[in-house]
């Protein structure tokens, strides 16, 4: 959709609640007419809460001492898998922190059994990886790869996501590799980030049609006590973490990029229940990502506090049937990106 800089600067810095509903009710039909009214749901297991990084916002960095670590065998997520189908979901996505332990034949043994066992399309977000992990793996059965690069503001990236060692982060760099290897793509943002303006903002969100993203994840900041950044007074938050703001910026995410698909991600839930996500979905998501994660780990992966799960088998809620109340359908099939497929 054609719509100008100015335009998304004037929606993000908008106070009228007539002015933002109107925002969602385009989004909205925009949503309607590009993707349609599936909502395909993605198996979520996060099989590792190990990270060499120390993000300064995240509750699972290398340097928080007060979690227990796990890390799920093969075995324990293939039957995760197996649930995955059982349930109907198109997708398995394997999501850990930047966990050095899992080196390139774990992770391609991994891949080949999914696929042998269960034909489900694998979305890996793994961290930073290298070039040849990247290609083994999509030669190995991954189909898609997320990496959010959080803002554009590289000053408050280097900030938040300090280098690991002499590893300089290069996320722009990654996502255009992947492209190249043939992964459909999904990066993303943060919203209400301390240090974050509203000009970053709306860089974010420009750098979403620049990148022509298969797959837009965006979040609000949730601080988490006890990370550098719950604790940094030097940075103003000038954005409000807010499931409003937050919407805006799906909403607009969805005009930008039309046919790619954009989650109603978990944080929206955390902040603001049911209505959250339904709120989401209502500005322009299209996707769901239920938690498929074992209850016995699934409080160890805590990037931030009080992290709101979606898991259908554990809460008795049928989701096709939940879809159907709020007028949206459960999606059938692997539910690829429309924008890959059209590229």
């Amino acid at each position: 959709m054609d719509i100008s800089r100015t335009e998304i600067a004037d929606w993000i810095h908008a106070d009228s609640p007539e002015i933002i509903n109107e925002l969602y009710r385009i989004a909205d039909r925009v949503r309607y007419e590009f993707v349609g009214d599936e909502v395909h749901l993605r198996g979520l297991v996060e099989f590792s809460n190990y990270c060499a990084r120390d993000c300064q916002y995240c509750g699972i960095g290398v340097n928080c001492s007060d979690i227990s670590r796990y890390r799920m065998s093969h075995d324990e997520i293939l039957e995760c898998a197996r649930n995955i189908v059982e349930l109907k979901y198109g997708t398995m996505v394997l999501q850990s922190g930047e966990d050095w332990g899992i080196d390139t034949e774990w992770m391609t043994t991994l891949l080949k059994r999914i696929k042998d066992e269960t034909g489900l399309a694998v979305t890996l977000s793994v961290g930073e990886r290298t070039d040849d992990e990247l290609l083994e793996w999509f030669e190995a059965g991954a189909d898609r790869f997320l990496l959010r690069f959080e803002t554009t503001n590289q000053a408050l990236y280097e900030k938040i996501h300090p280098n690991l060692g002499d590893k300089v982060s290069n996320r722009f760099g990654m996502l255009k590799r992947m492209r190249e290897i043939g992964y459909e793509v999904g990066s993303g943002a943060m919203v209400g980030i301390p240090g974050q303006t509203y000009n970053d903002v709306v860089n974010d969100i420009m750098m979403f049609r620049e990148l022509d993203l298969d797959m837009i994840g965006i979040g609000p900041y949730i601080p988490s006590p006890g990370t550098p950044l719950y604790d940094d007074v030097s940075l103003q938050r000038v954005v409000p973490g807010s499931v409003d703001m937050a919407c805006r910026v799906v909403a607009l995410a969805r005009l930008v990029c039309p046919k790619s698909n954009i989650p109603s991600t978990t944080a929206l839930a955390t902040l603001n229940g049911v209505d959250g996500r339904i709120q989401g979905l209502s500005c322009g998501a299209n996707i769901l990502m239920p938690n498929i994660t074992p209850a016995k780990y699934r409080e160890m992966y805590s990037i931030y506090p009080s992290k709101t799960a979606l898991n259908e088998k554990e809460s008795g809620i049928s989701l096709s049937e939940w879809l159907e109340f709020i007028g949206r359908i459960q999606g059938s099939g692997r539910g690829d990106s429309i924008n890959k497929v059209e590229r």
